[in-house]
């Protein structure tokens, strides 16, 4: 009887183990583009997608660290552009894809991040956590509960950190939040909203933000999981091993993609820096340039 229960476990971890796989692979790997196209990742963070050619991000230093759930600094692995994802730099079109994974329940307004998102790209995916599974579990950092009704993204304001604060007292206290995450990240599929798009996303915003819990989740601390950030990458450099011609070989020019009246006429190639551009809001204390 030992013997049958333990291979049953195993069957079972296995069978979670290729399920979570797939979502990763799914979720983070599998991306509807050829080498030809220009790919945006909006917020990339500590973990830029693989397939992005250009970055942005306005949190890249140590003192938002609480923004992200890897490391405390954004990764800087290609041309990263700093500025406020609800008002780009960039031009209409310019890109074939935008990716956008867990930033729009960072920010104050996810509405005019995305219709930003839809105005310089011509298709994209959206990811967020889910409400239902985020008011079991969320970090302090998030300002909006988010749900998919129908085809809508919908953003409901929170008014405190928790959902219920008692709960997540006793969560707290008594030491069940890495076995009560992982329980929840086993079905990892039913804690995110997967939204892929074309031309538009419909999007409907309830309530309003209080400034003083906007200014706490922006300065919340976070639980760093750089393990799992290692993890994440490794899996990522596997997976896309097969899918090394996909990627972009061509250079892109800076003017290919800046709003026109960015351009400067130089045949200028993007490279692996940080651009910082005038009259476009960058990083709390970030130097213009």
């Amino acid at each position: 009887m030992g013997g049958m229960s333990a291979l049953s476990q195993s069957r079972r971890a296995r069978f979670r183990l290729t399920r979570r796989l797939a979502s990763f692979y799914r979720r983070r790997i599998d991306i509807p583009v050829d080498a030809s196209a220009i790919v945006l990742d909006v917020g990339s963070g500590d973990k830029p997608h693989w397939r992005a050619d250009v970055l942005l991000d306005r949190y890249l230093h140590k003192v938002h660290a609480g923004q992200r759930s890897g490391r405390a600094e954004a990764r800087i692995s290609r041309p990263m552009f700093d500025a406020d994802a609800s008002q780009m730099p960039f031009a209409d079109g310019a890109f074939d894809y935008v990716v956008c994974s867990h930033v729009l329940e960072h920010v104050v307004d996810p509405a005019a991040v995305i219709a930003e998102m839809t105005r310089v790209g011509k298709a994209g995916y959206i990811e967020v956590p889910e409400a239902s599974s985020a008011k079991i579990l969320d970090f302090p950092s998030h300002l909006w509960w988010c749900r998919l009704d129908g085809t809508t993204l919908m953003f409901t304001a929170k008014r405190a950190r928790a959902f219920d604060p008692e709960i997540a007292a006793y969560i707290a206290r008594s030491g069940v939040e890495r076995r009560l995450a992982k329980l929840l990240d086993d079905d990892f599929d039913f804690r995110v909203v997967s939204l892929p798009w074309r031309g538009r996303v419909d999007v409907k915003v309830e309530g309003e933000l209080d400034p003083h819990f906007v200014d706490a989740a922006l300065a919340a601390d976070s639980h760093h999981q750089v393990g799992q950030s290692i993890v994440s990458r490794a899996l990522t450099m596997a997976m896309t091993a097969p899918r090394r011609s996909q990627r972009r070989r061509r250079p892109i020019e800076f003017d290919q993609v800046v709003r026109p009246e960015l351009r400067r006429g130089t045949g200028e190639v993007l490279q692996r820096s940080i651009y910082r551009l005038d009259g476009y809001p960058a990083s709390p204390s970030s130097k213009s340039s």
